[in-house]
């Protein structure tokens, strides 16, 4: 971005292209998760996921628990998201705002929230119980997440039988599939059932098939249900397929709907999954999509496809994406790379290991607990991948978006509802993406901005009586736009549509895509600026400004002493409109429409924009007034949004910014969730400070005890979760 505007490159050609064939080069570990143990917290269980339907495997001996999710499973419906009485607080608000009375403001902005965003749910459970396991020899078991595969396996013996399941969940079959096996012919044997948290029913349709069939709440839990106001939620089916070898094995009905295997050689299990689900438009009232038969087809489809064959289709998809991008680091004094494993391997600790073949593999528990002394370089590769594994398997064409927990979750009521929240979450989630050689995994984040700008259009229209479209700060999945309910210093945010728009011209300027550009970006671009032209007014010295505006999530004292997070033109406001109207300019100038009144309008508003200031002790000033600022360590970097993932400040062109940027990170810190440590990497890295982006890297690999969680110390779980705590998604992704 040049003055204001964005400067164009030519495609890469295939030369510029590099395509390893491998994830990891000869001399690289593997990229595994390991454990020398089952699972104790679902922080030490492994995700696998197709980007619809995910599990969270625990890797018990006697019994194994198998955590499912579906990413459509939500309470509530399509509600009326506009508030008629808004322009009237509106009009309050700004006056206060207006008069300096910044903490009278903050209250009366109240008035301006919503109803609460709705939350995700989980599907279920599938158990195992096996017999005569219990004593299982503790050195012989290993448990594994294969990033190169998408698989998770699970090995340990009982006497001189070796028992092995693998897990993986296909995209292009749409189904989580295991396998269990024995060494010995006839040692398999065990018991499986289906269940769940939420209100359900199971029933066995044949002798080797388990449905169970359910409801989410229509209202949030716990629901607050009056006389003829509980409306019909989303309803569920799983059906539970097995397999069992040829010529060996038992499998019969139990009373209490459960299927007993008895004596064989191997069983495959497949999981399929739907919901009533049709849209963020249709109520479940009205779906006419029956989610049983949905799933007993799609079981039906796959009943005569080997474990080999599916496992096939699942690695030629998986590994199509990916295997598009290898990373291997080196410690900075090793000038031979190929000498680098001997140097780490004796750096490892010598405690507990596993043993995969002829191999002795440090568990990553172990690998987290001495990354402070030992640094590893080859963990940070397995970080980087697991992030880039994750989103493949929570985000992919035809799912919802990666939510605040990707597709992983095991509550009714999971922390902040697991819901999509715009002021850095859902953003982080999609940074890899492009960078990373993933943009098919973002089709659900457009379609997801389409269905907000639908929505979000009403909003604008009764609430704020501007054109375009708006949303705030949280969604769900019926594409909530409006204000959620609760404090205002996080609610009343209307720039969330500005943010998630900056990932439709991202995209094009990775992908070149101009049909991408016209038919699906600009139009999205267009309404966003819209909103933000009539958003704007007229303002303090000749600009024009945002009122009422907030720094995400932080407060501010105002000139009297009082606390408020209320106020005009926060920086953050001014860089994200800043980075929409110049890719509107751009996206114009690409379409040929750079003479449409429209984008000219833009052009007029450009310079009019609140500047991004320096304060009196030389950093980034978060509002448009110097504030005192009662939390100098705050998570949020909102106002350093400029420098990333916009584009505003750069090192050759605003050098006196980018020095107030460095002012403003010493001030903050390294202490902070998850998501913040890893925003603070990129923004050390744009300064081209890599010391302290390492520092940060280091911050974040740090071993969390799910018994002494410490709010907002970030860190990294044993399966490489990264905790805010509790677990978020977002700085796996960051």
């Amino acid at each position: 971005m040049e003055d204001g505007s964005w400067v164009l490159v030519t495609r890469p050609t295939d030369r510029d292209m590099w395509n390893p064939t491998s994830t990891y080069l000869e001399d690289s570990k593997p990229l595994k998760i390991t454990s020398t143990g089952p699972a104790k917290y679902w922080t030490d269980a492994i995700p696998i996921g197709n980007g619809r339907l995910g599990a969270m495997v625990w890797g018990g001996v006697s019994s194994e628990l198998i955590q499912l999710n579906e990413d459509t499973l939500w309470t509530g419906t399509p509600i009326d998201y506009t508030n008629p009485d808004a322009p009237e607080a509106l009009a309050e608000v700004r006056n206060l705002v207006d008069s300096g009375e910044f903490a009278e403001a903050s209250d009366a902005a109240a008035k301006l929230s919503g109803t609460n965003a709705n939350v995700y749910q989980l599907l279920g459970d599938i158990k195992l119980e096996f017999d005569d396991y219990l004593m299982c020899a503790e050195e012989t078991y290993y448990r594994e997440l294969d990033l190169d595969t998408a698989t998770a396996r699970v090995k340990y013996s009982v006497g001189d039988v070796e028992f092995t399941r693998e897990h993986f969940a296909s995209y292009p079959d749409q189904v989580i599939v295991t396998k269990i096996a024995g060494s010995k012919e006839g040692s398999v044997s065990f018991t499986v059932s289906l269940d769940s948290k939420l209100d359900h029913h199971c029933y066995i349709t044949d002798e080797s098939q388990i449905v169970m069939e359910g409801r989410c709440p229509g209202k949030r839990i716990p629901p607050k249900v009056k006389a003829n106001d509980d409306p019909k939620g989303i309803l569920f089916a799983a059906v539970l397929g097995l397999q069992i070898s040829d010529g060996a094995g038992l499998m019969s009905v139990l009373d209490d709907g459960k299927l007993k295997v008895e004596g064989a050689n191997w069983v495959v299990l497949h999981m399929v999954a739907s919901s009533s689900f049709e849209g963020p438009f249709t109520k479940p009232s009205e779906s006419e999509k029956d989610p049983a038969s949905v799933s007993l087809r799609a079981l039906k489809s796959i009943k005569n496809q080997s474990y080999s064959e599916l496992y096939s289709r699942h690695l030629d998809d998986y590994q199509n994406l990916f295997h598009r991008v290898s990373l291997q680091l080196c410690k900075g004094s090793d000038r031979n790379i190929g000498d680098r494993s001997l140097e780490i391997k004796n750096l490892m600790p010598s405690g507990n290991r596993c043993v995969e073949g002829n191999k002795d593999v440090v568990p990553t528990v172990d690998r987290i607990r001495s990354f402070q002394s030992d640094e590893d370089p080859s963990l940070v590769e397995l970080l980087f991948q697991f992030g880039r594994y994750l989103l493949i398997s929570s985000s992919r064409p035809g799912t919802q978006v990666a939510n605040l927990q990707g597709i992983w979750n095991k509550d009714l009521e999971p922390k902040w509802d697991s819901a999509p929240h715009l002021n850095i979450n859902l953003e982080m989630n999609y940074w890899p993406s492009l960078p990373c050689n993933l943009s098919e995994c973002q089709e659900p984040l457009f379609e997801f901005i389409k269905s907000l700008s639908i929505n979000g259009c009403k909003t604008a229209q009764v609430n704020y009586k501007t054109s375009g479209w708006v949303v705030h700060h949280k969604s769900d999945i019926w594409a909530k736009p409006s204000a959620d309910k609760g404090e205002v210093v996080w609610a009343i945010w209307p720039m969330g549509g500005a943010w998630l728009c900056t990932h439709l011209w991202e995209h094009y300027s990775y992908t070149m895509d101009e049909d991408f550009l016209r038919n699906k970006a600009y139009p999205l671009l267009e309404g966003c600026a819209s909103f933000l032209l009539d958003w704007l007014i007229e303002g303090h010295g000749g600009y024009l400004e945002t009122n009422p505006s907030t720094s995400p999530e932080h407060m501010f004292i105002a000139p009297d002493g009082k606390s408020a997070s209320v106020s005009y033109s926060s920086t953050m406001d001014m860089a994200l409109i800043k980075e929409v109207f110049s890719a509107i300019i751009s996206a114009s100038e690409v379409l040929g429409r750079n003479e449409d009144a429209f984008v000219q309008k833009v052009h007029k508003a450009q310079p009019r924009l609140y500047p991004t200031k320096i304060d009196e002790e030389g950093s980034i000033m978060e509002w448009a007034q110097d504030f005192k600022d009662p939390d100098v360590h705050h998570r949020h970097l909102s106002h350093l949004f400029g420098l990333f993932p916009g584009h505003s400040i750069t090192i050759d062109k605003n050098p006196e910014l980018c020095e107030a940027a460095e002012n403003s990170l010493y001030k903050r810190g390294e202490d902070g969730p998850g998501w913040s440590t890893t925003w603070k990497i990129a923004l050390w890295a744009h300064l081209h400070n890599s010391e302290h982006s390492y520092r940060m890297v280091k911050q974040l690999i740090k071993l969390v005890d799910p018994d002494h969680e410490v709010a907002f110390e970030g860190g990294l779980y044993s399966n490489l979760f990264a905790a805010h705590p509790p677990f978020q998604i977002d700085a796996n992704f960051g």
